[in-house]
């Protein structure tokens, strides 16, 4: 493990290759046979899966319920709204063909020519054209709306520059999509389910966002607007972690979606879809870890304390494990996850080094010395500070640790986050000092010339118009003309 950790690359050194490091090392994932496209394993998809049982749990309480829709959609449905096309076209994996047949010198298989599909199909990059394409045959009339679907599902978007969990071809997510009578409804629906992203992202990632809206080149394709919350990584960059679009009445016109109301009359209906991907692993990792390995916040953590005894004989481990039952009995009553780690084919010195590399919040030790003194070693994850306590209240004082550890890490982050938002009016500055990241909050114009030269120039793009931000008249740092908005600029993943 010692080995393992010094060929981890420093963040100091190179923050991508470090990031790369730990994923592969901390067995969170790797790289699969198929270009593009990774393998979760199962520490990473046990992290996984705890966000996704909370997640869904505030999805639901907001009145979603879960649906699955198929794979593949329809060449055709994607023509029929043009900004969506227009927006996944050139990431769409295309299936032409339905059957494969043996080679005639036997070597292997091809594509059988006369199996080729009528129309071809598209591997989902995306779900809104297929619900739609659904929803008409599920609306009729003001009494079935709202009509509110999440879907947990995975998606294909063909990337040329890849990276685990931040960029990969083949990734997973949930994606909402719902329907409402009025535009009031769906612009409040998109709003509200921003506001659980950002509820999530700092309640349980322990990650602090900035929530704001698109400017219109980067919006959703096909939506009017697009909500989203931005976190700041350690090495300043942004990450957009979560998205929200009031799509308007765009793909209820393009697949006829109508509803009767109160009057009897025939209206559109007002569209909203939301999601968040594998991708906030990827946030979890580079918002809190460090050269010793992840560091997780003790909600997300599948492991939320070990316990290592040190003992020389197997009566003495039978003593301490004696001794630790009731311990490890009461934790998992509290409804904490516990590792109790006995195993004699490793050295303790490895299994301190393996279980910091995976982030687990508490390690608790103890050895021969501890069980005369009825005394327990504690040591916190995301410090790394060690103490003995007496065993005597150790589990009412892990639960009060994992909260302590939990409220510590996103304060962390907080300042550290809020130590690198500038407020910025010069351009030359902005594009020295944009190349050492942060969030920097300028005055923009609105046109998306100038928001194109400043993705030239520097690399940098406006993430969002941050909401609960005071916005003063201004001239935009780029063009000189008036300022409609301060706009939050940064470099991003």
């Amino acid at each position: 493990m010692a080995k393992e950790l010094k060929e981890m690359t420093k963040r100091s050194v190179n923050y991508s290759q470090w990031y790369n490091d730990l994923v592969m090392k901390a067995d969170l994932a790797e790289q699969s046979a198929v270009r593009g496209c990774m393998v979760i394993k199962p520490y990473g998809y046990a992290i996984w899966e705890k966000m996704q049982q909370e997640l869904d749990k505030m999805f639901k309480e907001t009145g979603a319920q879960n649906a699955y829709f198929p794979l593949l959609i329809p060449k055709s449905f994607l023509s029929r709204e043009a900004e969506h096309v227009e927006g996944f076209a050139k990431e769409c994996a295309v299936v032409t063909h339905y059957r494969l047949r043996a080679k005639e010198d036997k070597s292997g298989v091809e594509v059988d020519p006369a199996a080729k599909l009528e129309e071809e199909l598209i591997v989902r990059p995306t779900s809104e054209t297929i619900i739609w394409n659904t929803y008409k045959n599920w609306i009729q009339s003001w009494r079935d709306l709202p009509l509110m679907c999440n879907q947990w599902c995975n998606v294909m978007r063909w990337e040329m520059r890849t990276r685990p969990f931040l960029r990969t071809s083949e990734f997973l997510w949930q994606e909402g999509h719902t329907a409402h009578a009025t535009r009031e409804e769906a612009e409040e629906e998109a709003r509200k389910m921003l506001e659980v992203y950002a509820r999530f992202a700092e309640e349980w990632m322990a990650m602090p966002v900035v929530q704001g809206v698109k400017s219109e080149t980067e919006r959703f394709a096909g939506a009017l607007d697009t909500y989203t919350i931005e976190a700041m990584m350690q090495d300043g960059k942004a990450l957009q972690s979560g998205t929200s679009h009031f799509l308007g009445q765009n793909f209820a016109k393009a697949f006829e979606v109508t509803y009767l109301n109160k009057e009897n009359k025939p209206e559109y209906v007002w569209a909203t879809s939301w999601g968040v991907s594998t991708r906030l692993i990827g946030a979890l990792i580079m918002t809190h870890s460090d050269d010793n390995g992840l560091v997780l916040p003790p909600k997300l953590a599948p492991i939320q304390v070990v316990i290592v005894p040190i003992t020389k004989g197997a009566e003495q481990l039978a003593a301490i494990s004696e001794k630790l039952s009731p311990v490890i009995s009461a934790l998992r009553a509290a409804g904490i996850s516990v590792k109790y780690d006995d195993s004699d084919n490793k050295r303790p010195g490895f299994k301190f080094a393996d279980y910091e590399l995976k982030g687990v919040p508490v390690r608790l030790v103890m050895g021969g010395r501890d069980l005369e003194n009825g005394t327990i070693e504690v040591m916190r994850r995301d410090t790394l500070e060690k103490e003995t306590h007496s065993l005597d209240g150790i589990v009412e004082y892990v639960e009060q640790l994992l909260k302590d550890i939990q409220a510590s890490m996103l304060e962390k982050a907080r300042q550290w986050r809020d130590s690198r938002i500038y407020e910025c009016d010069n351009y030359e500055e902005f594009k020295e000092r944009v190349k050492e990241g942060g969030f920097f909050l300028c005055h923009w114009d609105g046109t998306a010339e100038t928001e194109a030269r400043i993705k030239e120039e520097t690399q940098a793009t406006i993430r969002c118009v941050p909401f609960g931000v005071e916005q003063t008249p201004g001239v935009d740092m780029v063009s000189g003309k008036p300022s409609v908005a301060r706009v939050i600029i940064a470099r991003s993943y």
